[in-house]
């Protein structure tokens, strides 16, 4: 507590609130990573990934190897270990899904769960059950604005971060691959008849939507500590915030994720540390309750 909180103690309170509100920023840029990445395979290939966490503990353990076990550059690891997840998804579309195209839902959500087994008892025989931390080029000295403080390695992840966002969204809207997705998701059959690879579509699907959960774990992997049970909450989070922006809607998804991260930081700021991920789920049910499809839901196409 700053020495003038006795005598302005509604200047303390703002201060911490704007505190809270930058810590939102941060934690919310990769929540919508997670977010994004999920929607997107869920939109166009109506699969329910329950390996998405595993694949944000990928990208967590991709950049251990590659920073720390071999000594890469920091930035260099983080920048492999998303195109690893790209390239590991794209394998988990052909070996997995694509024999299964055509079953019904169930099968498929079998077959997710399974590979989120698989991948998860894989990380614990590989690494062992002890948490690792990933060292990194930035100093542990917060850097100091005013009454406010930001780690520079939380600075560099929410800039990371929007710019991963940003590309997604320049992908999506602005190339031809995202035209063929945007079609894909309105109508299979109909873009099949117009030229497209419906089957590539696939699989470049998986891969971004991979990517960008191996992003969001190789950026805070080095915040926290990298474990195999790491993937589960990512998992329920990444729902959490696909469920509260709608289904299909990438905007939801980035806005969701915001979302999640502002209950979270109030929930755990104001009430306790123990209700951080209460709090979120919390928010989630309220939101049902009143609007079932989700605050942004948009079933016309993804974007």
């Amino acid at each position: 507590m700053r020495p003038d909180a006795d005598c302005c103690p509604g200047l303390e309170a703002m201060t911490e609130f704007l505190q809270h509100m930058i810590n939102t920023l941060i934690l919310g840029s990769t929540y919508a990573l997670l977010g994004i990445g999920l929607t997107l395979i869920f939109g166009i290939m109506r699969i329910v990934n329950f390996a998405h966490g595993e694949l944000y503990a990928f990208g967590a353990y991709f950049v251990y190897f590659a920073a720390v076990l071999l000594g890469f550059n920091f930035f260099f690891s983080v920048l492999i270990a998303i195109v690893a997840g790209c390239l590991f998804g794209a394998l988990i579309e052909v070996v997995l899904l694509r024999p299964m195209r055509g079953a019904d839902i169930d099968t498929t959500m079998l077959i997710m769960i399974g590979a989120m087994i698989v991948m998860q008892n894989g990380e614990q025989y590989v690494w062992g059950g002890v948490a690792k931390s990933v060292n990194t080029p930035f100093p542990e000295a917060p850097l100091v604005f005013g009454p406010f403080s930001v780690s520079p390695l939380r600075l560099f992840v929410f800039f990371a971060a929007l710019a991963l966002i940003g590309v997604t969204y320049y992908l999506i809207n602005r190339t031809k691959l995202g035209k063929a997705m945007r079609a894909t998701f309105q109508d299979r059959d109909t873009a099949s008849l117009m030229g497209v690879n419906v089957q590539a579509i696939n699989m470049a699907t998986f891969a971004i939507g991979s990517s960008l959960a191996a992003a969001a774990g190789a950026l805070l992997g080095p915040v926290y500590v990298v474990s195999p049970q790491m993937g589960n909450i990512a998992s329920l989070k990444a729902f959490a915030i696909v469920i509260l922006g709608g289904l299909g809607s990438i905007g939801g998804a980035t806005i969701g994720g915001f979302i999640l991260a502002l209950a979270e930081e109030i929930g755990a700021g104001y009430v306790s540390s123990g209700y951080r991920d209460a709090m979120g789920f919390l928010l989630i049910i309220v939101v049902l309750v009143f609007k079932p499809t989700g605050l942004f839901a948009r079933s016309e196409r993804i974007g």
